[in-house]
């Protein structure tokens, strides 16, 4: 007897502050940046002749663009209509990368798991629906660290830390749904590194021109904490000339600000499991994110772990996919009744 063929494509999305990600059940994934831009006159819209640009399009053009950076500390920007129409726009641009956008397949039904840090589940997910109407048929909201810990299978004695760039958050797994009291979210992340290397390098460098742009660009090619690197030379220029500098001081400081707020959110949750297993976890922490691909940052999280006795820190293999990926396996081991419908 022939199985009968499953009729959903199933998509992960990791919906993040500064890129997000789609992984689909036929093989395909995409990242793009979470930028999204509309020509701001006629002028613009002859130039670049589209309705909407998206990810580093958007970036490279926004000076022709009413520009948009939706997201901002892993919730959608509120007040503005035009962050929320961003944000859709950036959904739609994903779900049409991995062949799901409803207007080219109209018959193509789409269940998707969308990952949200864990402050976003209560603020945001009502919106998220509101956006999705139309495009998925099925929906699942979940914390981004339960969709990383699924994906990696660290379902129990695991604390999983996802950096991003908006917040960071932290789940312990305990071989079941996390609770509220499991997760925590911390505002320290990618986009605080990227304001105090903007300062640090304003202060020692106070005739140089820069944008937050160059910032996070700086910062994604040279990032470190320790004595991993003697220079990091970057071009700003002075007064419209090239001018290389150095910012290696600069960006230790920058990205080792993040330590002490992690290590010290891990120790406070690590504390507050059954004393019978806290060694297990200690031993088992999870590090995804992009913002955890900063050099050096597992072992400075280990080695903050030792006045507990010690610890082991890790990095997943693919922080970018890590989330979607794990939303996808969350997609297709869900049963029929954990879908919430969607019309389409």
């Amino acid at each position: 007897m022939t199985a009968k063929k499953d009729p959903y494509l199933y998509v992960g999305i990791d919906l993040g502050t500064s890129q997000s990600s789609i992984t689909a059940s036929n093989g395909k994934r995409h990242v793009v940046k979470s930028l999204v831009g509309w020509p701001v006159d006629m002028v613009a819209q002859k130039v670049l002749k589209t309705r909407v640009l998206v990810g580093q399009e958007a970036l490279e053009n926004r000076t022709m663009l009413d520009f948009h950076r939706p997201l901002e500390n892993g919730l959608i920007k509120e007040g503005s209509d035009k962050d929320l129409a961003a944000v859709k726009e950036i959904l739609q641009f994903l779900l049409e990368q991995v062949g799901a956008d409803p207007k080219e397949a109209k018959d193509t039904k789409v269940r998707a798991v969308v990952g949200v840090p864990a402050e976003a589940m209560r603020v945001n997910k009502q919106q998220l629906r509101n956006l999705l109407t139309g495009m998925v048929d099925g929906l699942m909201i979940v914390s981004e660290p339960f969709a990383v810990a699924y994906g990696v299978d660290a379902l129990l004695h695991t604390m999983i830390v996802d950096l991003g760039a908006g917040t960071t958050d932290f789940c312990v797994m305990q071989g079941r749904y996390p609770t509220e009291d499991d997760q925590r979210t911390l505002a320290a992340a990618g986009d605080s590194v990227d304001e105090q290397l903007s300062s640090l390098v304003g202060a020692k460098h106070s005739d140089c021109q820069y944008t937050i742009h160059m910032i996070r660009q700086w910062k994604e090619g040279n990032s470190f904490v320790g004595d991993a690197k003697t220079k990091v030379m970057v071009e700003a220029p002075i007064a419209g000339k090239p001018n290389q500098i150095d910012i290696a001081k600069e960006m230790r400081a920058a990205c080792e600000s993040l330590i002490e707020p992690v290590s010290e959110t891990m120790i406070d949750l690590l504390a507050r499991i059954d004393p019978e297993f806290q060694g297990k976890v200690r031993n088992n922490v999870i590090l995804s994110g992009c913002t955890s691909l900063i050099e050096g940052l597992p072992e400075a999280l280990e080695a903050t772990l030792d006045q507990l006795g010690g610890g082991r820190v890790t990095r997943v293999k693919d922080p970018v996919f890590a989330g979607s990926d794990g939303g996808l396996a969350i997609a297709t081991d869900a049963a029929e009744d954990d879908w919430e419908q969607l019309a389409k």
